[in-house]
């Protein structure tokens, strides 16, 4: 089935492999004068994406990747994360805000505000995990979720 969500992009060669998965931060430096920078750079920064499909017919070289890039297939990735109980509803699409704390050392932390995800981009929730009602020290109603 063909998802129309895939990306085709470039990945080094050690890393192209289905199933992996991976946050986007952006072009390097050395990629400046690269003629594939716009294939290899074309995801969104901060955003975490899945490989579904490897097309190794073509290694190509690259100054950042000792063996060279492959062209992959990607998708958005799912990311776990506690949202706003009221908007958690399997299927729903969502802005994505996590919530204005500052408690950094609070257990939840890293799944209110996890990496992969951007404030105000959309995702859908595919997802809503059974699990208690996290303890959240500033007393959001949170409730976990997936989402893509």
């Amino acid at each position: 089935m063909v998802d129309l969500n895939a990306i085709i992009t470039l990945i080094g060669t050690r890393l192209a492999i289905v199933g992996n998965e991976f946050v986007f931060y952006g072009p390097a430096a050395e990629c400046e004068g690269c003629k594939l920078k716009n294939t290899c750079n074309n995801l969104k920064v901060g955003n975490k994406y899945r490989i579904v499909d490897v097309k190794n017919e073509q290694m190509h070289k690259c100054v950042l990747h000792d063996i060279g890039v492959y062209a992959v297939e990607v998708v958005p990735g799912q990311t776990v994360a506690l949202v706003d109980s009221k908007k958690a509803f399997n299927g729903s699409k969502i802005i994505y805000e996590p919530p204005d704390c500052k408690e950094f050392d609070c257990a939840e932390y890293k799944r209110c505000h996890p990496v992969g995800l951007n404030a105000g981009d959309k995702y859908t929730i595919v997802e809503l995990l059974k699990e208690e009602r996290p303890q959240c020290p500033m007393e959001y109603p949170l409730k976990a979720v997936v989402l893509r």
